[in-house]
Parts: structure tokens; sequence; C-alpha cells
């Protein structure tokens, strides 16, 4: 995850819904429509912000972050042409937090041997309201899954979730991404970004077999 090295003083005034438009919509059966939006940084970082800095996301490294860090981070996520963030919604109401980078410009490229078409993701679901409705971390995960394999050029994913983070390591094996090493992604100490070292597990899950030309 991606943190800038010195924040700004939080931002109080309003901010308007984002203008930015879904690239991609899913059916999940049983929830309703999924649909992946790219993050607009200046909109979305009052939710964004409301999400990483629960208790819950700690893995997600933002717990002391302001609400205008959250949003110089993502602008400079926006800015860069190998990673990108996007809110997934379920029916219209945010449910998650994806991020995807070439994993040939990240740093988890000096822990494996990356393959051509490798995609890195991070993902963060929302905390949920009322009572737990089983499936519905797959079903977005899913939903997401089929846009990032939409792209032809994508042959792989690879998540490198904390090590420590059991409950995302076993979201991921239960999605059908096979477990890797446990590898140290160096720390990144730059002007403008600093990422600490992070014990990682690396997991890695194919693209779908395209259908044969016989195949209905």
């Amino acid at each position: 995850m991606t943190s800038a090295k010195s924040p700004s003083a939080a931002s109080s005034s309003p901010v308007s819904p984002s203008p930015r438009q879904p690239v991609h919509s899913h059916f999940a059966e049983g929830f309703g429509t999924v649909t992946v939006t790219p993050v607009d940084p200046a909109a979305d970082a009052g939710l964004i912000h409301g999400w990483v800095t629960q208790e819950r996301a700690r893995f997600w490294g933002m717990g002391g972050a302001s609400r205008e860090l959250v949003r110089e981070i993502y602008e400079d996520v926006d800015r860069r042409t190998t990673h990108h963030a996007f809110i997934v919604a379920l029916e219209g109401a945010p449910a998650g937090l994806f991020q995807t980078y070439e994993c040939e410009a990240d740093r988890v490229s000096e822990c494996y041997d990356v393959q051509p078409g490798d995609v890195g993701l991070h993902l963060l679901i929302a905390p949920g309201e009322g009572a737990p409705r089983p499936g519905f971390s797959a079903a977005l995960l899913t939903a997401f899954l089929s846009f990032v394999f939409s792209d032809p050029a994508a042959r792989r994913l690879v998540a490198e979730p904390d090590a420590r983070n059991a409950k995302a390591i076993a979201r991921l094996e239960r999605t059908g991404f096979v477990l890797g090493p446990e590898v140290v992604l160096p720390e990144i100490d730059l002007p403008e970004i600093y990422l600490p070292a992070k014990p990682a597990r690396l997991a890695f899950l194919g693209a779908p077999a395209a259908p044969s030309a016989g195949s209905r």
C-alpha cells in the first residue's frame, strides 16, 4: 500500500459524488449487480478514509492517515499508468476498495520471478451493515476477477497479503488462489513515498482457460 511521506492537514470541505463511471458490471447470483469504478481521489477520499482507518483494516497500513493524506495517496495512484484503484459497489452501494498494479513495476518484483501478464492485487472489503452475508466477500472478489481477466493481457493475478493476515489468506485460498512462499517486501524510502518492509504471503491465480473453438 502506497503511503505519502508527509501528511497534510485534513480537509473538512464537503465533497461531491464522484463523476466517474463504472468500467465493468457483473451480476453476482444471490447478491445483485456488482460494478467496478475507478477511484476519484477528491470525491472518494472520505469514503476510503473511513474504511482504512478502522482497526479491522490494520493490515492496509493506513490506520493513522488523515483524510487529506488518503486523498494525496490516491492522487499519486491516479497519476500512475502502472497502478490503479477501484471502488467496487453492490447495487450502487460502495462495498470494497480493490487495487491492481503491474508486478514488474512494484517492489514485489524483487521477491519472485515475474512472468508476462502478471497483475498484482490488493483488496479491502468494506465493513458490512447488519448481519453477515455468507459468500458476500467471495461475490465481490469474483466480480473483480472477471474485470481483471477481461483483459487478455492479464494472465495471472498475484496477491501479497500480510503474512499475519490469516483471514485474507484464507479468503484467497477459497477463491482458488494457490499459495506461494512467504517473503519480505523490501522497504521503500523515497522523497515522496515511504513503505516499510512487509512480511507477505504470495498467492497466485491463473486466468481462466479460453473456451475452445468447438465449445458452446
